[in-house]
């Protein structure tokens, strides 16, 4: 860790100048697993703690479609939707469970995935995030380096690396905790609008069963026949 405000940046930058997925990157044609798990590898390799992680393999996309967070291929080929989804899903996990993302991404797919009548297409939204991440890059950036700078004037008379360092991870620590606690509020909030949606799919057909049972068809009552002309004479 340097001392100067400059030393700092560029520590800082080398380290979390992380790989990314540029929107125009992504394939417009359809690819095969194998592909798909190459692809990613290319673009986020540069985001592995050691050399011997896996970025994508077969068996998490099997799950990650078993788990219904990525909807199935079209015969064993992969749309450009398919892989931001992924990419979403790749970044997520390190954050948040299965089940949260599952809860994130569902109206996702519901409601833009391979949908012609959305106004936004899965492309649009990912083009448009990545826009609001490269921005938010640089205030993660400046935060970390503030943190950096007040333990700089805390431990300025001190020749204890080890607490410096501790401290540090200490409050980055507290900082992520922080926001995933933020995140999983939000995504319980999600979670049980989701559950009251499905509820409101569901009530139609309880309502009708329930009629039909409370009430029974009556049997047509047998009408009188009227006195005619003839009988009165």
């Amino acid at each position: 860790m340097g001392t100067s405000r400059d030393d700092l940046k560029k520590y800082v930058r080398d380290i979390i100048n992380l790989g990314y997925i540029v929107p125009e990157d992504i394939p417009s044609i359809e690819l095969y697993m194998d592909q798909v798990t190459t692809f990613m590898d290319k673009h986020l390799s540069k985001n592995k703690r050691n050399e011997d992680d896996k970025t994508l393999t077969k068996t998490m996309i099997n799950n990650y479609t078993k788990n219904e967070l990525l909807p199935p291929s079209n015969k064993k080929r992969y749309s450009k939707e398919h892989i931001i989804l992924l990419i979403y899903i790749y970044y997520l996990k390190n954050v948040v469970s299965i089940n949260d993302i599952h809860t994130m991404l569902t109206p996702l797919i519901e409601n833009f995935y391979n949908n012609p009548k959305s106004p936004y297409t899965l492309e649009d939204i990912y083009t448009q995030m990545y826009e609001l991440e490269k921005r938010q890059y640089f205030n993660t950036e400046h935060s970390i380096i503030k943190t950096m700078g007040t333990l700089d004037r805390a431990f300025q008379d001190s020749q204890d690396e080890y607490l410096k360092k501790m401290s540090f991870l200490s409050l980055l620590g507290y900082d992520i905790f922080m926001k995933k606690k933020l995140m999983e509020h939000i995504i319980d909030e999600m979670a049980k609008e989701l559950d009251c949606t499905k509820e409101e799919k569901k009530e139609p057909k309880k309502e009708a069963k329930t009629s039909s049972k409370a009430a029974p068809k009556k049997p047509l009552k047998k009408e009188t026949p009227r006195p005619t002309n003839q009988n009165k004479r």
